[in-house]
């Protein structure tokens, strides 16, 4: 696949920015500042995309039992600067942010990592606690004609067993932690101003479809599910 080159972006820098083109046609020179902040998001999302490929080999790097050493000499940085970037602590979720049907669930999250010797929570083990017993998302999936049951049993067989006996050391893949973040950000939008809100499962749900990522994102559309749907 060929990259684009400096002309090509500095092109696309210039059919998109209306402004600089509107301005144009008044006077002699463009509109140079409206250029740069074109320019300048053009930029911000080849650097969100380059960032996304990088995470996204990183955490099948560690999925697949490669450590963090290994992981940052590939990448030619050392160890701590690596978990740094990718293993960052996230924001932390207790229990007094989520509801009674949430927090059920991430009791069957936490328990299949420890059973399969895990030392991550992927996405595939958020969509199992989330399909382990009926809460809001799994209402949601029957209302979309999909069974939770089938969903259950198939994420299961997703499942690696690794090599970790540090129960207490299970880090959120990055994934994961976005899932959830989507998840809070989608209980604040429908409780709006006021209380703190409590994240439920369809929210969690949701955050699964939208990273649009992971085994939970592959499962679900192997399911015949419209990620958008969800």
């Amino acid at each position: 696949m060929p990259l684009p080159d400096l002309d090509d972006l500095i092109a696309e820098v210039d059919r998109t920015c209306d402004t600089a083109h509107r301005a144009a046609t008044s006077q002699e020179q463009p509109d140079w500042l409206a250029l740069l902040t074109t320019a300048a998001g053009v930029a911000g999302q080849l650097q969100a995309l380059a960032d996304d490929l990088v995470e996204d080999y990183v955490e099948h790097c560690r999925m697949h039992g490669h450590s963090w050493t290994d992981v940052g000499a590939a990448l030619g940085v050392t160890r701590q600067a690596v978990q740094q970037r990718f293993q960052a602590p996230h924001k932390r979720y207790g229990p007094e942010t989520m509801t009674d049907d949430l927090r059920r669930a991430m009791t069957h999250v936490k328990r299949a990592a420890v059973q399969h010797r895990n030392n991550y929570i992927g996405t595939e083990h958020l969509l199992w606690g989330l399909t382990a017993g009926t809460n809001s998302a799994t209402r949601l999936l029957r209302s979309l004609e999909a069974s939770p049951d089938d969903i259950h049993r198939a994420v299961g067989a997703r499942f690696s067993v690794g090599a970790s006996q540090a129960a207490e050391r299970i880090a959120w893949t990055p994934y994961s932690r976005r899932a959830i973040a989507i998840a809070e950000e989608r209980a604040c939008a429908e409780d709006g101003e006021g209380a703190e809100p409590l994240i439920d499962c369809h929210h969690l749900l949701h955050g699964l479809a939208r990273t649009g990522r992971g085994v939970a994102a592959t499962v679900l559309a192997e399911a015949g599910l419209d990620l958008s749907a969800l």
